[in-house]
This record gives C-alpha cells, structure tokens and sequence, in this order.
C-alpha cells in the first residue's frame, strides 16, 4: 500500500501532544530532582548554589493589597551568592532541627538584595514561622508553572473554528504567513533593517518575528513597534519569560512615556518600577481604603469561634461588595493603561482573565519553551516575537526531552518554517569589528555589520581586540569536579584569569581605569568556576579599588548585558578532550559578544581544539596575531 501524507489539519494537534508528552518528562524530572536534593544533607549545597537561604532572619508579617499573607525573610549568610529566587517562584520556608521540617509553601512575592518578601497561606502558619529557632526558604517544585503549560496547550489542541485555532495552524504548516499592503514608512530614527522590521511588524495579520543578534539594537525596535502599534490599537499585550526581561522592556516602556500595567511584583524592586505595578496601583486607587476596611471586618468575623445567622449573612454582605469594590478598581486600572505586561506564565493569573488583546509582544522568545508561549497567545490575535535563537536556549532540565526537541522553542520553528515572517536586524552598535567578525560568520551568515561609531573602538593604541590566552600558570592545569550539580574549577586557570586582569589594568592605568569607569565582565559557564573567581579577587588587594567596575557571572548572568572588556574562563582541560556543555555553541556566542573593545578568552587550546568550533576560533584570533605582526605593530 502507498504511503499516505498527515493530513495538515491533524499534524499540529499530534505535534502539541508530542510537546505535552516532553513537558511531562521534564515535569516528572524536576520533580524527581527536586525529592532527591530537598533533605537535611543537601542543604549547604543548595546554599552554594544559591536555591536557598539558611538560617534567615524572620521580618514582619502583613497583607499587601491583594490580601495576600506575607513574610519577610533575611538571608544572614553567603551574602555574595547569586540567588535563583524571583518573583513568582514557588518556595518552601522549612525549620531545621534534627531533621529539615517542612513549615509551608509559597509564593515569592519580590526579593530586593537580602531581603525576600514570600506569600504565604493565611492560615495561621505565620505563627509556627516566627517561633521556629532556625529558620530557612528555599525554591520549591514548581509545579503551577507546568499546570499552566498542560492547560495552555490542551485548549489550543481543542480550538476550533476560531482566531487561536487559525494561529495553531498556521504555525505547524509551510502556509505563508499574512500581511498587509501597505506603504513602507520612514523612521529617521531607526536603521534601514530596523526600520524594515517595524514596517514589517505593523503590517503583519498573524505573525512577525525581529531577529535581533547581539548589539543590533532589538529592544529599541521592539520598543519602537510597540510605540507605532498603539497609535493604531488601544492596548497591546508584552510579556517574556523572565521577570528581569519584563521589567528591562516595561522600564523602557515607561521611558517612551507609555503607560504601563505591570502584571506580578518586579524582579528590580525600586521605586519607578513598583509604581507601575497592578499591586501598588490597586494600593493607590482611591477606592482601596473602602476595600482595606471591608477586608480587615471579614478577617476579624472569620476569627470569632461563635458565628450566628446574623453573622453569616454580615459575612456575605462584605464579600459580595468587596468583589465588587475588586472589580471596579481591576476595570478602571485595565482602562487606564496602554501596555500590560507580564511574563508568560504570569498572563494567566487571575487578574487578567477576561482580558484580549489584538496583539501579543514577545520579548527574549528565544528562551521561552513553545508551551509557555501558547499561554499568552491565547490571550491575543496576532503575535509579535524578538530575539535571538542563536544565543542561549530555554533551560531544559530533563536530557531526553531537549534530545527530543522540547528546547525546540516557537521561534526557531517560526524562523525555519515561515522565513516570510523574519526580519534580521544587521547593523550591530556594541563590538569592536574584530570582536564581530567570528560570531557574525558562524552564527549569523556574514550579515552582521559594525557600525561606524565601534568598528574601531578599543582602549589602548595598537591593542588586539581578542586575545587567546593559555593558563600555563605555575600549578598544573586541569579541571575538577566538585559536584554532581554545581559544576567544574580549573584552579590554575582561575590564577590566571586574576594574573591578565591584572596586568591589563596596569597596562591601560589604574587611575584611567577608575576615571573612566572602564567596567570588566568575568565569565565562566561554570557557576563553581565563578564562585572560585569571585573568591580570589576579592581576596587580591589589587582589585580593592575596582570592585564596583568587575562583575564575574555565568554566562546566563550576563545575557543581555555588555561590558569594556569581557575574561571568559572555559575550564575545561582534560586528556579526552571532553567539554561538556560548552558543545552547545550558543553559550559561547553570548560570552564572546558581551564585550564591546576588549575579549580575552583562557583556556586549554589542546582540550578546546578538537571541537571544529573552538579550532576556528582559534585559527581566527592568531590571524589577528599575524596581521599585527605584518602591519609592523608590536604587541601590547
């Protein structure tokens, strides 16, 4: 019998149950991973790696505006730890005595330093909280998150007939996508792919994807096509993946004098972003001590042990106008803003149901997973994504279901099957062109272009823009392990990243270091690697004056970011030439493009090398080397 073709109405709904089935892999690990590593014995480890505190200090207890218990929490130690927590993370604050004794579960509300604010059941718990001797929180199962996924992607299995259904389709077929006839207009403001892509944006019926690689000025578009959408729609939709990339776009947002509903607490707890919180609005309506009072009577007749008839319906009575005081004050705070925003798993919080856009922005959709997405799409009827696929990946936590294609996100299915849709931003404003030129040629097919105004920019006369180095330092070089899930340390490589950062400095000056507030980004892919790093220079009295100018991170710490010089440390340095995870390429297209005049990667070449990737690398910074030397330059 002939073989017969899917039919294309059937394959996106056997495309999305294969994409549950991943999910629920990746659930089924999380969760294992989470039950083998929650005990007693694990806890300093997770402390080290930053998944939790202990022992905190227990602040006050208070209701926010929502009517939420909360709790603050004070981390007293390993102060100079990055932390995993964030705003919306689930959490379980725990005791400690012979054993770790669950006290309950929560919500992280925000977490601003060393202070934490965590939402907790208002049930009494807050008691058993403040009691406890040694007390302590740390992230929990996160099994709300894959809830809502599960959801998402079932209704947009069963959708029929309708705009979420046409969208389905759309995306798992070869079908072109939909635009509008209309006539280019000119931005001055904006470069010649910028502005094509906001054109492009703007006459998109379904979808549009701006494909910002690194220093091309992506937020500034996408902030530009939110801006030209809203002067033809009254509201628009803008979510993300992060809490951090929500708030970096909201900020910008309100820079370009849009008003802004920021949906869940900020990650950046200052002022200017609370104030554009659905929280602290509610809090400022005018109708919110009217609400205040109402609450504080329902909570003080819910305590008393006697409860009559006469209560009852007294109980009634304030909860029917508190709903309807809630409404009120949700409506008129909906009305008022242009923007809502939130991260992707946040647009189906209680808050926003109801609510529809005519278009979706997504921010950083490269590293979203494609059911998080379909959350927030349900939401709207045509989708904007920004990124860049070539840079880092969803975390993906479960190895057969990345193997199987759950990191396989929305837009790299987008950009693969509807190129129509693509737009690539060409013209990069970050690097020095010698930095460029190697990430441009693999990643980006040669049609990344600096810009007048960096191609030759650099901080000292006759300097090489990058630089290999070997860490040939006095001890024996090599990598460790020191753990199953917190990483690898070169000792000797570390030595030597403190021993050319040093030089470097007194290379440029350290008095022009400091008046020029020249800044340095340390990175190692490796949070062990980092925390070593972290510990030598802090300790080396060289480094005292510049600490607020050095920042040592992971490569997932600095996406999104850039800095004058960038050091990577690669660790790795063994006889088989293994490199682990430094074979997912993209981790290194972000470390390397951080760095605007000056990159200096240490590491073993003889390890390194026998991946095609780092062998040409390699070849490319020593003819750098060459060119100097036939251009009759000495080195620096």
């Amino acid at each position: 019998m002939a073989k017969t073709e899917k039919s294309p109405a059937i394959q996106p709904l056997l495309e999305l149950e294969r994409m549950r089935q991943l999910l629920r892999m990746e659930q089924e690990e999380e969760k294992r991973e989470y039950l083998e590593t929650s005990g007693l014995e694990g806890l300093p480890r997770r402390c080290k790696r930053g998944d939790a505190w202990w022992p905190v200090r227990v602040g006050r207890g208070y209701y926010n505006a929502l009517a939420q218990q909360c709790v603050e929490l004070f981390r007293t130690q390993d102060e100079d730890i990055d932390h995993q927590f964030e705003s919306g993370r689930p959490v379980m604050v725990f005791a400690v005595g012979e054993t770790l004794r669950p006290l309950t579960t929560g919500t992280v509300s925000f977490v601003d330093g060393d202070r934490m604010v965590v939402a907790i059941p208002d049930d009494g718990v807050l008691g058993s909280i403040v009691a406890a001797a040694q007390v302590g929180v740390q992230l929990s199962y996160d099994e709300t998150s894959y809830r809502t996924m599960m959801e998402a992607l079932s209704k947009v299995m069963r959708a029929k007939d309708g705009r979420l259904a046409e969208l389905r389709d759309l995306f798992y077929s070869r079908r072109p996508a939909a635009f509008r006839q209309l006539q280019p207009m000119p931005f001055p403001y904006l470069n010649d792919s910028q502005a094509q892509a906001l054109n492009r944006v703007l006459a998109a019926k379904d979808v549009q994807v701006v494909h910002g690689p690194p220093g091309t000025g992506k937020t500034t578009t996408l902030v530009e096509a939110i801006y030209e959408t809203l002067k033809r729609e009254p509201q628009v939709l803008v979510c993300a993946q992060s809490n951090t990339a929500v708030d970096w776009i909201s900020e910008r947002l309100q820079d370009h004098g849009i008003a802004v509903l920021r949906i869940g607490n900020p990650t950046r707890v200052n002022d200017k972003m609370l104030s554009f919180t659905y929280e602290r609005r509610f809090e400022a309506h005018p109708d919110y001590p009217q609400l205040w009072a109402i609450r504080k009577a329902l909570r003080q007749l819910r305590s008393q042990k006697r409860k009559g008839e006469q209560t009852h319906q007294k109980v009634e009575r304030l909860k029917e106008r508190a709903i309807e005081l809630e409404l009120r004050i949700k409506a008129e705070l909906f009305a008022s803003a242009r923007v809502v925003a939130s991260t992707l798993v946040g647009s189906a919080q209680r808050v926003m149901e109801g609510q529809h856009f005519t278009t979706l922005f997504i921010d950083e959709a490269a590293q979203a997973l494609e059911p998080a997405c379909w959350i927030a799409i349900r939401k709207a009827g045509r989708v904007v994504l920004a990124g860049d696929h070539c840079q880092l990946p969803p975390t993906v936590k479960c190895y057969e279901a990345m193997k199987q294609g759950l990191g396989h996100t929305l837009m790299e299915r987008l950009v693969e099957w509807h190129p129509e849709a693509v737009t690539l931003l060409k013209i990069q404003y970050r690097m020095n062109e010698d930095i460029m030129r190697f990430p441009a040629r693999w990643f980006y097919d040669n049609q990344l272009v600096a810009h007048e105004s960096v191609k030759w920019r650099g901080l000292l006369d006759l300097d090489r823009a990058i630089e290999w180095v070997e860490a040939d330092g006095k001890e024996p070089t090599g990598e460790a392990f020191v753990g199953t899930t917190f990483g690898r340390i070169n000792v000797a490589e570390a030595e030597r990243v403190v021993q050319v950062l040093e030089q470097y400095f007194t290379h440029i000056g350290k008095e022009r270091v400091l008046q020029e507030r020249i800044d340095v980004g340390v990175i190692s892919p490796y949070r062990a690697q980092v925390q070593l790093l972290r510990r030598m220079l802090r300790q080396r009295p060289f480094f005292k004056p510049f600490r607020t100018l050095v920042t040592v991170n992971t490569v997932d710490g600095f996406q999104g970011q850039e800095r004058d010089v960038i050091v990577v440390s690669m660790v790795r340095s063994n006889d088989e030439g293994q490199i682990g995870f430094l074979g997912d390429l993209r981790r290194m297209n972000v470390a390397m493009t951080r760095a605007r005049m000056k990159l200096i990667i240490i590491g073993d070449a003889a390890t390194l090398c026998r991946h095609r990737f780092y062998r040409q690398l390699h070849q490319y910074v020593q003819s750098l080397h060459d060119r100097q030397a036939d251009d009759g330059q000495p080195e620096t």
